[in-house]
């Protein structure tokens, strides 16, 4: 069932900055929170655990909302992508949980950025800071990722997946995680903000400003649908977006997100129908969201010549792709890894100017002390669930 939860109402302001050590009596910071822990593969416990000290240029954020992305679906039941103290998440205490918005309740030493009331919402990553990629700004691609994935001592951190995330009342963040909420969005809209920020950075990628440029989404799920969104409200057009019977629900959402057509390739041939609404040019870009087996063959069949495809969902096996194709046709391949380049930061923007109604992919809202009925609605797409946002109970 849809559970109705009324938005909080944001806390205001505080006019003074907190600077030096961490000042947890602000917001009455009590010592201790609830706060789901991973045990098992797909066994979730509340658990009572230490709230944490933000450290020097970090700040503590108490969890207001929490949306449920599929990655914290493989994360809790299978481990990976996590990565914990070397291994697996399970059975070390960890909380997961990444895309979570909340209000700053202390500061860490030497942040001026944010003041004690700010609302936020969070990035993944933080990289390293001193590797060549994070020094580009592609801290999602931090070159210590893959070395020294989860190395404290590196400065590189995934919220939820190498430290602790946001299924909790509080959390730790880097300042440069951290984007202000204006005061127009509802926390449940604010939850999607991280979401909006990927497909920012995939259009970032790909070329930029799109205006006047046709974009093809294969894929209906939360970040397909904030491509079409973010692309139609930087001027793309068509926007055209690819499903299947089963998402039917999901393709008319995105025809209200901006969408000029859906198209539903179980029952349409659906490059056939790119190439027709793009007189037979195909499209300037194609995002690929779906991770299904032969996306990216289909994207090069429905792209133009010197066209551009970004993969961002994936692929839960290796697979073969026509390189030929590529090649002859000069198309280009992009691969993108969350939110990087600052781009939430511009999604937030878009979403502050209400260019797209975001509100629409939040779909179910569960109290905290439900999260893993949340998860389980999530997994099994029940009464045409997008997003399904937990609001943290706080005592």
């Amino acid at each position: 069932m849809t559970r109705g939860v009324k938005s909080a109402d944001a806390v205001a302001r505080r006019d003074s900055v907190t600077t030096g050590s961490a000042r947890r009596q602000d917001l009455h910071v009590p010592p201790r929170m609830k706060a789901w822990v991973l045990d098992g593969p797909g066994e979730l416990r509340l658990a009572d655990k230490p709230v944490p000290t933000p450290g020097a240029a970090e700040v503590l954020v108490r969890v207001d909302a929490v949306a449920i992305c599929g990655t914290d679906l493989e994360v809790i039941g299978h481990g990976d992508p996590a990565l914990v103290q070397g291994g697996t998440p399970f059975n070390k205490n960890f909380t997961p949980g990444h895309e979570y918005m909340g209000t700053v309740a202390a500061l860490g030493a030497g942040v001026d950025e944010f003041a004690v009331g700010d609302r936020v919402a969070v990035e993944i990553h933080a990289g390293c800071g001193r590797c060549e990629r994070c020094r580009e700004g592609m801290y999602t691609a931090c070159l210590n990722y893959g070395m020294n994935y989860g190395d404290h001592d590196k400065g590189h951190r995934a919220n939820g997946f190498t430290t602790d995330g946001g299924f909790a009342q509080y959390a730790v963040n880097h300042v440069n995680t951290l984007v202000h909420v204006p005061e127009s969005l509802s926390d449940e809209e604010a939850t999607l903000i991280v979401t909006a920020g990927t497909a920012m950075y995939g259009l970032d990628v790909i070329g930029g400003l799109v205006a006047g440029q046709s974009v093809v989404v294969i894929g209906p799920g939360a970040i397909g649908l904030m491509v079409v969104a973010v692309a139609k409200a930087l001027g793309a057009s068509p926007v055209i977006l690819i499903g299947t019977r089963h998402d039917r629900h999901r393709l008319q959402t995105g025809l209200k997100l901006g969408s000029d057509v859906a198209v539903n390739g179980q029952e349409q041939d659906a490059v056939q129908e790119v190439v027709s609404l793009t007189r037979g040019r195909g499209a300037h870009y194609v995002f690929e969201c779906s991770g299904a087996r032969d996306a990216i063959n289909e994207a090069a069949r429905m792209v133009s010549r010197g066209g551009r495809i970004c993969a961002v969902a994936f692929a839960k096996e290796p697979v073969l792709v026509d390189v030929a194709r590529l090649v002859s046709n000069n198309i280009y391949l992009f691969g993108i890894r969350g939110e990087g380049r600052s781009a939430t930061r511009r999604a937030a923007a878009l979403m502050a100017q209400q260019r797209f109604p975001a509100k629409l992919l939040h779909t179910h809202t569960f109290p905290f002390d439900e999260v893993p009925g949340a998860i389980r609605c999530a997994a099994e797409r029940v009464e045409n669930v997008i997003k399904v946002v937990v609001k943290v109970q706080r005592t």
